[in-house]
């Protein structure tokens, strides 16, 4: 039994679904971190060891969990916050914990490229904490910022793929249920080439942000 045109533009708004909506929410939440763990570290702007000490071991352990584990380990949490671990919409859940403290380590890369001198001119003007980060950190590093979203969409892309082998729906489900199940190698290689161009749209596209920020 051969894929549909119509199952494989649903698979696409699946994952186009999964994707967008994960990144909003791990954007939220990995965006502030990353700042934080920036400006809490020693000799920044608002250190405090503590809130450091405390963010750093928990980004570095929940990025070391492979995401297809991470997917079964948070089934009970995943069921508490929609009502099922099973389905496109309950596959967000895991999506937005996995790429968050991702995201978040992105912006602390980014953030830790400015120039001391920039921070110590801020200081030298009179300029809070908050006027720093929002005025002057986060501006000085847009460019790189939107290369770190665009990287963690691609990686999000590809943890749809596997969310699809315990039923989150998507590109990675069709492949799985039509393509591997069924031996169908047709289908196989036409979901290959979707995501491949999926991907490629993304990178090219946040290039292009990024090139137009930084000439700004």
């Amino acid at each position: 039994m051969e894929v549909s045109s119509e199952q494989v533009f649903q698979a696409l708004y699946e994952t186009v679904y999964m994707v967008s909506v994960s990144l909003v929410f791990a954007t939220v939440i990995g965006l502030p971190l990353g700042i934080l763990l920036v400006v809490t570290r020693k000799g920044h702007i608002l250190e405090n060891l503590a809130i450091f000490s405390a963010l750093n071991p928990v980004i570095n352990v929940l990025r070391s969990v492979p995401f297809i584990i991470l997917l079964v380990a948070i089934i009970p949490f995943t069921r508490l916050v929609v009502g099922t671990s099973i389905g496109t919409t309950a596959a967000i859940v895991p999506l937005v914990i996995y790429t968050g403290p991702y995201i978040a380590r992105l912006v602390e890369n980014s953030l830790l490229e400015i120039n001391p001198g920039i921070i110590e001119a801020a200081e030298a003007m009179g300029a809070t904490p908050l006027q720093i980060i929002f005025r002057f950190l986060i501006p000085e590093t847009l460019g790189s910022l939107i290369l770190s979203i665009t990287t963690a969409t691609i990686g999000l892309i590809g943890a749809t793929a596997m969310a699809g082998a315990v039923g989150g729906g998507g590109i990675g489900d069709l492949a799985i249920t039509y393509g591997y199940q069924r031996f169908s190698t047709i289908t196989i290689v036409a979901t290959v080439i979707i995501l491949v161009v999926l991907v490629q749209g993304i990178q090219s596209l946040g290039n292009v942000f990024a090139r137009k920020i930084r000439r700004n």
